[in-house]
């Protein structure tokens, strides 16, 4: 399957079979690690095949019942409502066999649909005219949802290779009648419809972005199943409550919160629960934050701003000291030592006095040197040019000076005739 409608660059026919780097012809794009390991029992292997439809957005699991042999990135007809529709292989072999168990399928059941057979030029021509058409129908959709004042967004529309079905996906915040709505969708669009209401996470996974880390948003690459995510996750990780920043494109709180919160609770449970005040003969600590890197915790005084970091080992002391109504005199600081570079100062030194004037006075007399030859190559250059109105004057004084000459002239001829 060569890319014609993915914005990578790449040219027509780049052979990728849905799975460019960039992720765009393939949300859900999977690596068969088990595709070159040899089969020792044909008969025994995984005879489901797990078919990806509308570029990743929805997968979808169907039996083999064909006596081909199905690799990733093959297009491929399988059964549909009353028709077929398009989908591409997406994963192949005993991957497809994990990937029931943790779905919690049965391989041995009959409730898998079958495929057909590889799809084929007409096939392949009609699905690509059924899907340049979702575009118009989603935009129609949302205006006939708008005039019926029905209180829904309307998110993807996904029509059957065939065109004979069509699943709108919406959302929601509460049950909505959309019957009436359904007639007219039915009779705008001649197909059969059917209404799946999604979540605002699965939202963002067909739309896709750019999370703030920099990277594709885990729900339309790899993520497949959402937890719930509560601001709990973020006071064990010290993170500050903040809703814009600790909220994802979905507008939840992002999923990748607890990624590493299984990290920070093993780490939480050496620092002790009831360590949120403590009483010195100054008066009392209170808990500011934990450090669970370097293992410390952090005090502060009432009546100061300043913040004491103590180790896990002394702040146990000293609550054991409280409960046999010892007050400690001071509180033990742990000394703390930055991992940062120190910033080094740069040293200013006075050169004032130590260059010599004399290479100064050397480049500039080459440099009049230079010009004066210059000048001598070309008069026109030269800064002794007298200006143009010094010039009629010299002329008049020339005219004036060859009078006398003419007038001479003038009297020999009238002479030399008498």
């Amino acid at each position: 399957m060569g890319c014609t409608t993915c914005g990578t660059g790449k040219p027509n026919g780049c052979k990728s079979n849905g799975g460019c780097s960039s992720g765009g012809c393939n949300r859900l794009n999977v690596h068969d690690w088990l595709s070159n390991l040899p089969i020792d029992d044909n008969g025994s292997s995984c005879k489901i095949i797990e078919i990806s439809f509308n570029q990743g957005s929805r997968i979808d699991y169907y039996r083999n019942s064909t006596i081909h042999f199905f690799t990733k990135g093959d297009i491929v007809a399988v059964e549909g409502v009353s028709g077929f529709d398009i989908g591409t292989v997406n994963l192949t072999g005993e991957l497809v066999r994990i990937q029931l168990k943790k779905k919690r399928i049965d391989e041995n059941t009959a409730d898998f649909k079958k495929i057909l057979r590889l799809a084929t030029d007409n096939d392949i021509a009609k699905w690509k005219e059924t899907k340049a058409r979702e575009r118009q129908v989603l935009v129609r959709s949302r205006a006939i949802a708008r005039q019926l004042n029905v209180d829904l967004k309307m998110s993807e529309v996904e029509i059957q290779a065939d065109a004979r079905k069509a699943t709108f996906f919406y959302i929601a915040d509460e049950r909505v009648d959309f019957r009436e709505l359904i007639r007219l969708y039915a009779n705008e669009f001649k197909v059969k419809v059917e209404m799946k209401q999604i979540g605002a996470r699965q939202e963002a996974g067909k739309v896709g972005g750019i999370g703030s880390c920099g990277r594709e948003l885990c729900c339309s690459t790899w993520l497949t199943d959402f937890k719930s995510v509560n601001t709990n996750a973020a006071r064990y990780q010290n993170l500050s409550i903040n809703q814009t920043k600790l909220s994802g494109q979905c507008g939840r709180l992002k999923c990748c919160l607890n990624y590493e919160l299984d990290t920070y609770l093993d780490a939480l449970q050496y620092f002790p629960d009831d360590a949120d005040v403590i009483e010195v003969a100054k008066g009392r600590a209170f808990l500011v934050k934990k450090d669970i890197f370097r293992n410390l915790m952090w005090y502060s005084m009432a009546d100061s701003t300043k913040h004491y970091p103590l180790s896990i080992e002394t702040v146990k002391k000293i609550k054991e000291q409280n409960k046999q109504g010892i007050k400690p005199a001071a509180l033990e600081t742990v000394e703390i030592i930055s991992d940062k570079p120190k910033d080094v100062e740069p040293e200013f030194v006075d050169v004032v006095g130590q260059i010599s004037l004399k290479s100064l006075e050397k480049n500039v007399r080459k440099r009049k040197a230079g010009d004066r030859k210059n000048n001598s190559g070309n008069p026109n250059r030269s800064k002794n040019i007298q200006p143009k109105k010094s010039q009629p004057q010299k002329q008049s004084q020339n005219t004036n000076n060859r009078r006398p000459d003419s007038n001479k002239n003038i009297m020999n001829r009238n002479s030399s005739k008498t």
